[in-house]
């Protein structure tokens, strides 16, 4: 009896002393939160705000009377309805075409030997160190010799050759972890190597399929680069980054402009993330266990 007392005197002593780094590390991650999330409700701060206080020398995190004119001027723009679908269309075509691309390459290079395996892994990691800024110049003159300037295609397919090496990265990990007791356990039953792929391994490794999709959303959707240097004539191509320039004027820039139509820019990204947010978690946290 006297053990026990003394043993639970001891988890007490223990609590009360990690008490405090627990409230500390709490602390730091609220004060975290807060910073990143103070451009957020500025930014949407900013979309309600009137153009007075706007265009105020004494700028105040707060506004006592909430105006919709930044958001009505946003949406009777002509071309913004149109930007907005280009920016949709590029934003799942790279999520899809992506996904499945490296779902196909995880799975060969985790479940098959061949040469130069490790080589093309080496340069999956090699093509992830190269800065996008590099390769812009270099991408403009092969999408011009392509004929895709001016097209949706030259948005698409260099997102997906640049999201492609971390997805698959991701998912040789997911893939890998699957037991190969599994897919031997489903030959003897007669399954088909196709059926093995799609019935059986595609859905154990789905979350890690949303976790690296999140990713190459989020590139997609709000990629300006390639959109101002492949898309130069046809506006009727451009994406909803764009849409930003028109109220962005060096004389006379309307900032309650850019402030609403950045805040419709960020409602697609976070529908996003809730619709998958579960599968997400359950990505990042890893893959399936044996």
């Amino acid at each position: 009896m006297t053990s026990l007392s003394s043993v639970r005197r001891k988890v007490s002593a223990r609590r009360f002393v990690r008490r405090p780094w627990r409230l500390a590390a709490e602390a730091s991650a609220l004060v975290i939160a807060l910073v990143v999330a103070f451009p957020l409700y500025w930014m949407v701060l900013g979309a309600f705000k009137p153009a007075g206080e706007i265009e105020s020398s004494e700028p105040r995190p707060w506004t006592l009377s909430p105006s919709l004119d930044s958001f009505r001027r946003v949406f009777e723009q002509q071309e913004f309805g149109r930007y907005f679908l280009n920016s949709l269309v590029v934003a799942c075509s790279v999520v899809v075409a992506s996904a499945l691309i490296a779902f196909l390459a995880a799975t060969a290079v985790t479940r098959f030997r061949f040469r130069f395996r490790t080589t093309l892994l080496i340069m999956f990691l090699v093509a992830q160190m190269v800065p996008v800024e590099a390769l812009t110049i270099p991408l403009f003159f092969l999408m011009r010799d392509f004929g895709q300037l001016n097209t949706l295609g030259s948005l698409i397919l260099p997102h997906i050759a640049f999201s492609l090496p971390f997805a698959i990265w991701m998912l040789r990990g997911f893939v890998k972890a699957v037991p190969e007791a599994l897919e031997e356990a489903a030959y003897l039953d007669g399954a088909s190597r196709t059926r093995f792929l799609w019935q059986i391994l595609f859905p154990l490794v789905f979350p890690g399929l949303v976790a690296t999709s999140v990713f190459s959303f989020i590139s997609a959707w709000n990629d300006f680069l390639f959109a101002k240097s492949f898309i130069i004539s046809d506006t009727s191509q451009s994406t909803l980054p764009m849409a930003l320039l028109v109220f962005y004027k060096p004389e006379e820039p309307d900032w309650g402009g850019v402030m609403a139509a950045s805040t419709v820019m960020t409602i697609p990204v976070l529908v996003f993330f809730v619709l998958v947010q579960r599968r997400l978690v359950s990505g990042l946290g890893g893959a399936v266990k044996d």
